[in-house]
């Protein structure tokens, strides 16, 4: 273990500090990587962050390859196939929403040009520089998050709530939630 100063959430776990020092926080523009977060996040409601990333290399070949085009074409053979994967959180509703999510996700695109562009549309700058000097300072949910989720929610999206876009906005590097100290939150800065 090197000694540099990390965010107390992603404590000693390989895999956590692997996502917390190379993508937790990193700005996304693509909109590929959002929708993979996207998928990611919802499934995790009410899991821990960690019992999806162990995961997420199986989500990638179950959910082709985060392609929402291929996703929203999932049929009920499909959605069988996945309920029936053990390397995913096999939970029908949100197999389900998933699937609806990755239409939504489309029609957004061609609404706004991209999916990035209709997200960035809510935030009052590029990105969100927070100042938070401990973990528990941190908020579950913010004002943007609430307007977005609320937005999504009228679009049609589900399981994807403020608290699940807040993690988003922090995990796509939209809001710089690395707290004051952390290595990686002066090392985004700069980039």
């Amino acid at each position: 273990m090197d000694n540099k100063v990390r965010c107390s959430w992603c404590g000693d776990d390989p895999l956590y500090i692997k996502y917390h020092d190379e993508e937790w926080g990193v700005a996304v523009d693509d909109d590929k990587k959002h929708f993979e977060f996207l998928v990611l996040e919802s499934a995790q409601a009410g899991l821990s962050w960690l019992t999806i990333l162990k995961r997420r290399e199986n989500y990638r070949k179950a959910y082709a390859d985060f392609d929402p085009e291929k996703v929203a074409k999932f049929d009920q053979r499909k959605i069988e196939e996945l309920i029936n994967d053990v390397g995913i959180i096999r939970n029908r509703k949100k197999i389900e929403s998933s699937i609806s999510n990755a239409k939504l996700f489309l029609e957004i695109q061609k609404e706004f040009g991209s999916f990035n562009k209709y997200f960035r549309g809510f935030l009052p700058r590029p990105i969100i520089i927070n100042e938070f000097k401990d973990l528990s300072e941190l908020p579950a949910k913010t004002i943007e998050s609430e307007a977005i989720a609320v937005d999504m929610k009228k679009r049609g999206f589900k399981f994807l709530g403020p608290v699940i876009i807040y993690a988003h906005m922090q995990a796509a590097g939209l809001v710089n939630d690395h707290v004051v100290g952390c290595f990686r939150r002066s090392e985004l800065m700069d980039e």
